[in-house]
């Protein structure tokens, strides 16, 4: 049985895919096809599956491409936010959306973060886990050595009531990665400068106050950031690959 969660989600689609030249010369990273489907749509798949109706997609690089593509889809309610303007960053781009969102909890999601299920489904597992009442943001998170991509010492670190730290220290081993998806309240960006900025200081803020937690993905994480990592990706879905982890 499915457990209620947000319905909208925001998506981030609108940085240039620079490590994954030369397939974004001429195509966005969000249209790069991973064994016969585009990034975005699998992204997109995923939400939906968890429930979402509405997603919110922001665009930059071959903004019109990406448009296009996505007017295509008929199962979910697509909105662009429009950054042709210029980059925004994670932050910036949430809160260019801001106005779309609405109030109520939201899921976000990079486009360049795929998964083999194995056991409770990963989105399932960010709604079961998330409680508005302790948190401001959920993170779905990976363990270290379940899954590609989980690289240098950038990460967090939980507690057993899923509270995180954040840390990019080198002299500390952080045991989980965030993979790009989450839960948040947007009023977390409210009272920043509409400009461009990271959502990291944000998650710091919310670390501070105890309010910034997360919940690890059962499954094998593929961040596909680079060709080569593509190419492993579309091997592992091709085959059709149930990794399980623990």
């Amino acid at each position: 049985m499915s457990t209620a969660g947000p319905t909208t989600a925001m998506v981030l689609a609108a940085g240039l895919g620079t490590r994954m030249r030369p397939l974004t010369d001429a195509l966005p990273k969000a249209l790069i096809p991973v064994a016969g489907r585009a990034l975005i749509d699998r992204v997109l798949d995923k939400l939906r599956d968890a429930g979402v109706t509405r997603a919110v997609v922001n665009v930059h690089h071959f903004a019109d491409q990406v448009e296009a593509h996505l007017a295509g889809r008929r199962d979910l309610e697509i909105l662009i936010s429009d950054e042709r303007a210029g980059l925004l960053d994670s932050g910036g781009g949430i809160q260019h959306a801001r106005h779309l969102l609405g109030e109520a909890p939201i899921f976000v999601a990079n486009i360049d973060s795929l998964w083999l299920e194995a056991g409770t489904p990963a989105l399932e597992a960010l709604k079961q886990g998330w409680d508005p009442a302790r948190m401001e943001l959920l993170l779905l998170l990976v363990a270290r050595g379940h899954g590609i991509g989980f690289e240098g010492p950038q990460g967090f670190l939980m507690d057993g009531e899923g509270r995180l730290t954040h840390s990019a220290s080198p002299d500390v081993v952080t045991p989980f990665a965030n993979v790009g998806f989450g839960i948040l309240k947007p009023h977390i960006l409210d009272g920043q400068k509409a400009d461009a900025f990271s959502i990291i200081p944000i998650w710091h803020r919310l670390q501070g106050e105890g309010r910034l937690f997360g919940v690890a993905m059962d499954a094998f994480w593929m961040h596909v950031g680079d060709p080569a990592a593509r190419d492993v990706a579309e091997a592992r879905l091709e085959a059709g690959v149930e990794a399980r982890v623990g």
